[in-house]
């Protein structure tokens, strides 16, 4: 199984040849939304896309509006501890395991792990044979980079998906993503309003400073993922909408376009799901995807170092 990347992002690398089709585990809805720390979202006109689009050829606009109906989504992304506790009930694989590898970013990948693979026209994604959601940059580095409070990281959509069930909940769909993130604050590209992030003074949010993908000089704080309840929450009580992990929703991921190369672009991601707020490995000089109304998507078994996801209940 080898990886593919999308031009010009960093944001998820592929898996594309020789997957296997693998069975849907059976999980059975163990939780509801009272064993989680969630806020509920108020219902009524909803935004979704933007009239002021970056990235164009990713379908960002038009603004649309569209009625929602009230919901609770969780307050954070879920976590590692979070994710364990699902593993150790229910005995539930994940995709990663299953395969073998995963996708970790090259600065972290582990010195005890021996030459890897990287992926074509995004060569800072490497294969790394047994990273985990448990061992996330490769065998052995549970120690250091697994942390509890962070958001669980190396989960497919099927991951995400069987977790959400098992929480009594599922995954939002874009228009409940982007409606929780604004806050009722109206057509804005950041859950705090119009400021954008910078290299030098204004870190509200878990993304790249510096020479991507060479070097971070991590003045946010971070340099990979933060812990899922950090910085400022958005009006609704809710960290990190924006940076740290994408986060998978359950809409499919598509474009309509007439222009040639985004039709061909969309004919090869035919069944990609569509992730949501950018990560800790965005930056302005080649992945301006940390906004609300920005999207990307990977292949339903894809699972990286920077894909997480947060869970939404229906009222």
């Amino acid at each position: 199984m080898t990886g593919q990347a999308s031009e010009k992002t960093c944001c998820s690398p592929t898996c594309t040849e020789n997957v296997r089709v693998m069975g849907e585990q059976a999980v059975k809805k163990k939780k509801t939304y009272s064993d989680f720390i969630s806020a509920k979202v108020p219902g009524g006109i909803a935004l979704l896309g933007t009239n002021r689009p970056q990235i164009t050829d990713d379908g960002e606009d038009p603004l649309c509006k569209k009625r929602l109906k009230p919901f609770r989504i969780g307050q954070t992304a879920v976590t590692n501890q979070e994710f364990r506790e699902f593993v150790d009930e229910t005995g539930y694989v994940t995709d990663a395991e299953r395969y073998g590898w995963s996708f970790v970013f090259w600065s972290d990948v582990s010195k005890l792990v021996p030459a890897t693979q990287g992926v074509q026209g995004a060569g800072w994604w490497r294969r790394v044979d047994g990273a985990t959601w448990k061992d996330i940059n490769g065998p052995g580095t549970e120690a250091e980079f697994w942390h509890p409070d962070h958001p669980v990281v190396q989960v497919s959509h099927a991951d995400a998906s069987a977790y959400a069930l098992w929480a009594g909940g599922r995954l939002p769909s874009e228009l409940e993503w982007e409606h929780a993130a604004r806050s009722g604050q109206g057509d804005v590209p950041f859950p705090w309003g119009d400021t954008d992030p910078n290299d030098t003074d204004n870190f509200p949010c878990n993304i790249w400073q510096g020479d991507f993908p060479y070097f971070n000089t991590g003045l946010d704080g971070w340099k990979t993922t933060a812990p899922a309840k950090s910085y400022q929450p958005n009006a609704h009580g809710l960290y990190n909408m924006i940076g740290n992990v994408w986060e998978w929703t359950q809409d499919t991921y598509w474009v309509k376009s007439r222009k040639k190369h985004v039709r061909q672009r969309m004919s090869k991601m035919r069944g990609f799901k569509l992730l949501k707020g950018g990560s800790f490995i965005c930056h302005r000089s080649y992945c301006y995807r940390y906004r609300i109304a920005a999207r990307t998507g990977n292949s339903p078994e894809s699972s990286t170092t920077h894909q997480g996801f947060r869970v939404v209940w229906d009222l």
